[in-house]
């Protein structure tokens, strides 16, 4: 399921590296602090702001501005509703202005994706070490896919046959530095794509792909 969280227009401008932060924490104000997701895998995964100004140091949200919540669980989706209208403010006087629910699509067992944030995979190297995987790197479908399949058995769903790599051949496939309180992250914005039984493609444009969708990573258009 998917919520269309329409926004009003900002005065101020929300710099590059504040943006995730500020959605990270306002989503987390609307699931409520008494909740059983914090801390565990997530199974869940927010864009960015969508139709923006794009500044020099920057974003500024427009009228027609917008971000989207997907999450597997309705009950989840119905606890972020609540927190909304308890309170809709974002940051600096950006508020949400209207909530729009999209019910999960029908998909095929083979679908492309555009991300709707930047893709963040890791693989750990040693318990003090990771490596950062870009779209070309050729360890980084396996990630992913191992990632997506750890979700599923999460969710009590079959993980048997699914894949997840990247469209490498997209003429506009690129890396991206995403710094996330202090640290950075090497990311990637390419199409993804998503093989196995339609529902857990669903299952994908739920919850995302790759590592951190609980702070504002991988996200599927």
């Amino acid at each position: 399921m998917r919520l269309i969280l329409r926004v009003c227009k900002s005065k101020n401008i929300i710099y590059f590296n504040q943006q995730q932060v500020f959605l990270t924490g306002t989503l987390h104000k609307w699931i409520g602090a008494n909740n059983s997701i914090h801390g565990k895998i997530s199974l869940y995964s927010f864009s960015w702001m969508q139709n923006v100004d794009i500044m020099s140091n920057g974003i500024r949200t427009r009228d027609d501005s917008y971000f989207f919540i997907n999450a597997y669980d309705t009950t989840m989706v119905k606890r972020i509703v609540q927190g909304i209208q308890q309170d809709p403010t974002i940051c600096f006087g950006v508020e949400v202005k209207d909530i729009t629910i999209m019910e999960t699509p029908a998909f095929q067992e083979r679908q492309e994706f555009f991300p709707a944030s930047p893709v963040f995979v890791k693989k750990y190297v040693d318990h003090k070490k990771d490596k950062h995987l870009l779209f070309d790197d050729p360890e980084v479908g396996m990630q992913m896919t191992t990632v997506l399949k750890r979700k599923l058995r999460q969710a009590g769903l079959s993980d048997e046959g699914v894949k997840v790599s990247f469209n490498t051949a997209h003429p506009n496939a690129r890396y991206k530095l995403i710094t996330y309180k202090t640290i950075s992250n090497k990311a990637s914005l390419c199409p993804v794509v998503v093989e196995g039984t339609p529902e857990q493609v669903a299952f994908a444009w739920e919850v995302g792909v790759g590592n951190c969708t609980g702070i504002g990573f991988g996200a599927l258009k």
